[in-house]
């Protein structure tokens, strides 16, 4: 079933065209991926489709009766309490409305009015909402902007098993990969469409990449040519075509279409050196309840070409510990001691206060005087180039603005960089630029993300918040912690995927009796592709996947039996937990009773009776 059709479509905003004749068709199970810079129009393009915009030409046609859910960048949340916010409407399905808010940090603010809750817990509020609601296609904006990689983690598989069509914009390479089966790259003004996931995507640019610099190339040598005929004087060109002198002139002058965004980020020049001391915390201890500590007695000494990430769910501390670093904090115990060469730059979650009437070059040159090659290489870098150096900060989209938030960081030249979730609102080429860039960059960084490719390319070492106390550093950065939390858990989905979105994914189960049920699929694999194995072993894997299919099953209906109980006796702690715990056992029973038709199929193959 078709739910969506954009045929054409064209946007832009004052002084700029964002995209034009971009088409695309969203059916049944359809999970679509949008990219390209910030300042694109990624979120114009959702706003389009979503029905509360309109474009400047083209065509959306929306399937008869399709219901559309949207989570907006900045989304408006109803008066009342969160509880009110995530269940008004759904209060048949509270259980499972209450158990999706936990799984997305909400457990402990349910009771609190939306009013008082920061932009990042809006933002879980309004997603907790649109998770919930009953739709035939979802829209998400930066739906992983402000979770834990846990909250993750649950939010991948959570629309994985979305049976609807999904569009969203993300910045999380791992998700992106993981979830969607097609990309939209948004690349000054054209579409790009790319079957597969990220790596899919990552392989379509390459390939228009190398085929622009042939392009190039040829123009080049073309235009050399007719310059030397030019050239040959006015006598010879006065008996030749005016058409053909007309030709070789655009040829010479004009310019093959520019491959995509690449180049080097120029950053560390002007870096001023780091002495040995750094940054020295001894027994540091805070936090904001009395006698309850986020974190005790840490100790921590910076080294000067330091990689340290600060992992951990949200409220454990992390921002916290930043502050303290960077010196905005004075911490509730112990000491702080910071060499005489450190010159920080901070990278916060709110980002610095920009005048929307101020311009991007004087931003950046702080109002004084012109802007120098650094200055200026610098904001072409971060893709303020040309007229986009001269646009007023006022027009700027929101990803655009953190862009440069993040740009006049780094334009002060720090030898020591705190980023606390840089990652947010950030495009994929900035992301990958920066990385490349803090590989060579001399000096000291401490990084607190959930951003998981993010932090696999920049940290050595994480220092892990649980909340409780404890701030315990761990070498091999973060691989190393995440293969850590999945040997504790010990049960659980796990997922291994590489490449685009026809990649192979091994899922391992484990049942309310402890015993395993695995299951492989491969991404359009027919099942007569797989390796022929013997009867008696078929035979014995089918028994064991039906034990286990039972056993999940009758877990699940004890706990809806438990459920209905809480909900007639109004015990609202009973029913979220008893929600979470419902929600993970119809998740095992999925995917037992997966693996459990992909060996009855095989069965089937090789004459069994099932």
């Amino acid at each position: 079933m078709i739910l969506l059709d954009v045929d054409a479509v064209s946007a832009s905003r004052p002084g700029r065209p964002l995209f034009a004749d971009v088409s695309f068709t969203i059916s049944d199970s359809d999970r679509l991926g949008v990219v390209g810079l910030n300042g694109c129009g990624k979120s114009t393009l959702l706003g389009i489709i979503a029905g509360t915009g309109e474009p400047e030409s083209g065509t959306v046609r929306r399937g008869k009766g399709v219901r559309i859910d949207v989570l907006d960048q900045d989304p408006k949340l109803p008066a009342g309490t969160v509880r009110q916010a995530v269940i008004a409407g759904f209060e048949e399905a509270e259980w499972e409305a209450t158990a999706v808010a936990d799984r997305l940090g909400l457990g402990p603010l349910m009771d609190q009015d939306v009013g008082s809750l920061s932009g990042g817990q809006a933002k879980r509020v309004a997603l907790a909402r649109a998770l919930v609601t009953k739709t035939d296609l979802l829209i998400l904006d930066e739906p992983t902007n402000h979770l834990d990689i846990d909250a993750i983690a649950w939010l991948e598989d959570r629309l994985a098993a979305h049976r609807g069509g999904l569009v969203l914009v993300t910045h999380d390479r791992h998700f992106l990969d993981r979830i969607t089966t097609r990309v939209l790259e948004l690349d000054r003004g054209k579409g790009y469409t790319h079957e597969g996931g990220y790596g899919a995507y990552l392989e379509g640019r390459a390939q228009r990449e190398e085929h622009a610099a042939k392009a190039e190339q040829t123009r080049k040598n073309l235009a050399r040519t007719e310059l030397a005929w030019l050239r040959r004087g006015a006598p010879a060109r006065t008996s030749k075509p005016k058409a053909r002198i007309e030709s070789a002139t655009a040829i010479v002058t004009g310019r093959a279409e520019a491959a995509a965004r690449s180049g080097e980020l120029p950053l560390h020049t002007g870096v001023p050196r780091l002495g040995d001391r750094v940054i020295e915390l001894h027994q540091v201890s805070h936090g904001y309840t009395p006698g309850v500590d986020l974190f005790s007695d840490v100790e921590l000494l910076l080294d000067n070409r330091e990689r340290l990430g600060i992992v951990g769910p949200n409220g454990t501390g992390k921002s916290t510990l930043l502050d303290i670093l960077s010196g905005r904090l004075k911490p509730r115990a112990g000491s702080v001691d910071v060499g005489s060469t450190v010159r920080i730059g901070y990278y916060d979650q709110k980002g610095r206060e920009l005048d929307p009437k101020q311009r991007v070059r004087d931003a950046v040159t702080g109002g004084h005087g012109e802007a120098d090659w650094s200055d200026t290489a610098l904001m072409e870098a971060f893709w303020f180039d040309g007229d986009a150096q001269w646009a007023p900060i006022g027009l700027l989209s929101g990803g655009e603005r953190r862009r440069l938030q993040l740009l006049l960081t780094l334009a002060e030249r720090p030898n020591v960089l705190l980023l606390d979730e840089p990652t947010n609102d950030l495009d994929l080429d900035t992301l990958r630029q920066l990385e490349d860039f803090l590989e060579d960059w001399p000096g000291a960084l401490v990084v607190v993300s959930h951003d998981r490719a993010f932090l696999e390319r920049t940290v050595a070492d994480v220092i892990v918040l649980d909340g409780a106390g404890s701030a315990a550093r761990r070498p091999g950065g973060y691989a190393a912690y995440e293969d850590e939390r999945r040997a504790a858990r010990g049960s659980g989905r796990r997922l291994s995927a590489t490449g685009a979105g026809t990649a192979s994914k091994n899922l391992t189960v484990q049942n309310a009796g402890g015993e395993t049920a695995s299951s492989q699929t491969a991404a359009g694999q027919k099942s007569s592709g797989r390796p022929q194995r013997s009867t008696s072993t078929v035979r014995h894997q089918l028994a064991q996947a039906e034990k286990a299919l039972a056993a999940a099953q009758k877990r699940s209906a004890a706990l809806t039996e438990q459920l209905v109980a809480a909900a007639a006796e109004g015990d609202h702690v009973a029913l979220g937990s008893l929600g979470v715990e419902l929600e993970v056992a119809e998740q095992l029973v999925a995917t037992t009773e997966e693996a459990w038709l992909e060996l009855a199929g095989e069965a089937e193959e090789l004459g069994l009776k099932t």
